[in-house]
């Protein structure tokens, strides 16, 4: 088989096609036994992409999974990989599978892939992760260690000084025959770790192409920095809407894309032309970039319990409870805003939504507005208890301390 080339056709069957001992890395994301029919429509409507994830019983599925993973060991080379994405349906099956196919002795991790979800109204739990089993074919796999930062609550010592063991199998910190503190070794921060927040592809995201279960490149691309390196072949033998081989040609690795659907194939193709790869701000600058909140707002938000909403500058939050059956937006005048001001901008943030209460919090005393026309709404006005307290003081009221 030529690289760089998306195949349609049987996985199984185009596998058997690569030479034995020529592959680096294996991804593959298979049906997760749903039982049901995945459909996704593009952004445009213009394209329906589905497949079918109906099964005649969990044995037809396994035996599919097992097989495929045989070729994909024949094909592996000694220091190659396997990484099988799942979800909680049938995992613990497949993990078995794995360990049949690979050996007990060559599983390496299982990573949980999580990520912020919108809530539904099912019963139980919100699915906000899924699994990526990560095997090797020997002892003798190819592994490129990577660093995150520190915790916030790490301490200086911990990343200074050097540790031992004593004879209880304590931890403390190593001390010289004078007694000082012995440096710890160079450290690169904290290896990379089993559980990765990347978020999920946002659905105004450039990058999304409307399939269904399609994956981000991001979260393809920590895969394969780990366990290849440029030149290296990656292998996908469900490749879907071709997001491995993206993430492949994207860091100059050799790819081999394979699918069982004429639609998914052409539209692998069309993205390996075209390149397109969202980045996360998220990842970027971390999850409190987006914390805008102060802590007197939030305190405010939680004394009237409601839910703080941040990079909005109209809305600061929700009450917990609708009013008649429609959310109520609370806006919190800001410190360098007039109380028309934060009207106004809670107004124009609940344009072509009709609630039935919209509270604004004052947080100062109002001075003489000076618009020229008087601003008219139904926007309800609530004093915070600061406000409350400096108006007593200044009327001189405030209740002695018991």
């Amino acid at each position: 088989m030529e690289l760089n080339k998306i195949y349609e056709g049987n996985c199984i069957k185009r596998l058997t096609e690569l030479d034995s001992n020529s592959v680096d890395l294996i991804y593959f994301d298979p049906p997760f036994f749903t039982q049901k029919k995945h459909s996704l429509v593009t952004r445009d409507e213009s394209k329906k992409y589905e497949f079918s994830d109906s099964w005649e019983s969990l044995d037809d599925y396994l035996g599919l999974i097992e097989s495929c993973l045989i070729e994909c060991k024949r094909v592996l080379k000694s220091s190659g990989s396997v990484f099988l994405h799942c979800d909680k349906v049938a995992s613990h099956y497949i993990r078995v599978t794995l360990d049949k196919v690979f050996g007990m002795k060559n599983f390496r991790s299982e990573i949980i892939w999580s990520y912020k979800r919108w809530s539904n109204s099912k019963k139980g739990l919100l699915n906000s992760h899924q699994n990526i089993y990560f095997y090797s074919k020997s002892k003798d796999f190819k592994f490129n260690q990577y660093y995150t930062d520190y915790a916030p609550t790490t301490n200086i010592d911990q990343i200074l000084q050097d540790r031992k063991r004593t004879n209880n199998g304590k931890s403390v910190y190593k001390t010289d025959e004078n007694g000082k503190i012995v440096l710890g070794k160079e450290k690169k921060g904290v290896p990379l770790s089993d559980t990765w927040e990347i978020p999920y592809l946002n659905p105004k995201a450039k990058e999304r192409v409307g399939y269904p279960t399609q994956k981000p490149v991001l979260l393809l691309k920590e895969i394969i920095k780990i366990v290849t390196d440029k030149g290296d072949l990656v292998v996908d033998p469900f490749c879907g809407s071709g997001t491995t081989c993206v993430a492949a040609k994207s860091m100059e690795r050799n790819f081999i894309g394979i699918d069982a659907s004429k639609d998914a194939v052409e539209l692998a193709k069309r993205r390996l032309e075209e390149m397109i790869i969202t980045n996360s701000t998220l990842l970027k600058k971390g999850a409190k970039s987006y914390l805008e909140k102060t802590d007197y707002e939030l305190a405010i938000l939680k004394s009237i319990d409601a839910l703080p909403v941040q990079r909005n500058s109209g809305i600061d939050g929700f009450l917990k409870n609708h009013f008649k059956e429609k959310p109520v937006p609370i806006k919190i005048q800001g410190k360098n805003e007039t109380l028309d001001d934060a009207i106004e901008k809670l107004e124009k943030s609940c344009q072509g939504k009709e609630y039935n209460l919209k509270i604004v919090i004052q947080t100062k005393k109002e001075t003489k507005s000076n618009r020229l026309f008087e601003l008219i709404s139904d926007v309800e006005i609530i004093k915070s208890d600061k406000l409350k307290i400096e108006e007593l003081k200044t009327r001189g009221t405030v209740p002695n301390k018991v």
